[in-house]
């Protein structure tokens, strides 16, 4: 599990909140690789798209859809924070898959503070947009009166755990896919299972991109579906 410890860059101390580390230097990676892609990939705007162009306009259409889909016309107004959610998390995965990279979402210091401003930022634009009405969204007016309470209690224990499963689930595929490779990796220096544990390495990693993508994918649309709930509460 040495893939997955936070080192400092210049030094061999330990690490306090200020110290550089090899997680401040992914971070700072993945924001280059997404300016990279949607701001240097799409400055031309050929009518004939380049093949960054063409990545970049599939992504953008890819989240617009979905946004629009699934929280409606008005979740439109959120699209740029699900954008630059969807493409931090894709990027960070993908980077993460780069041999002597540091994968920064198999941490949930990363992929809490990813769900927890999801969290808030939905809970905000509830109570903003709708007020106390807000409430509506654990009263489930269509169920016999005598056990909306009892809803109403699940209800707000469901929503109030949404940031632990919206963070565990990322990094917990992330940790589990990189070890596994991890392991695969290490029989492969054993010269009569060497054959297969390569083969073993190559199927994982292929399955690790495919991973990679889908919990990006995961993620958002999770964040579109709290934006609905925001946005039109009622049951």
């Amino acid at each position: 599990m040495d893939q997955f410890i936070v080192r400092p860059l210049f030094s061999d101390g330990p690490v306090h909140w200020y110290t550089p580390t090899n997680v401040t230097l992914w971070l700072f990676l993945i924001v280059l690789a997404t300016l990279g892609l949607l701001v240097l990939g799409t400055r031309g705007r050929a009518i004939v798209p380049t093949r960054g162009q063409s990545i970049a306009e599939m992504a953008y259409g890819l989240v617009h859809k979905m946004v629009s889909d699934i929280a409606g016309k008005d979740g439109l107004k959120y699209f740029p924070y699900v954008m630059t959610l969807f493409m931090f998390i894709v990027f960070a995965n993908f980077l993460g898959l780069l041999p002597m990279a540091f994968t920064v979402t198999s941490h949930i210091a990363v992929t809490g503070v990813l769900a927890l401003s999801v969290f808030l930022t939905v809970t905000a634009i509830g109570f903003i947009k709708n007020g106390a009405h807000f409430l509506d969204l654990f009263w489930v007016r269509s169920a016999p009166l005598a056990i909306r309470p009892v809803l109403a209690v699940i209800e707000v224990i469901s929503y109030f755990v949404r940031p632990v499963s919206h963070s565990i689930r990322l990094a917990g595929n992330m940790i589990a896919g990189h070890a596994v490779i991890k392991v695969f990796a290490g029989f492969a220096a054993i010269a009569a299972v060497a054959p297969v544990a390569i083969v073993a390495v190559v199927g994982m990693y292929a399955f690790e991109i495919l991973v990679a993508f889908i919990q990006a994918y995961v993620f958002t649309i999770l964040t579109c579906v709290y934006l609905k709930d925001a946005l039109h509460p009622s049951h």
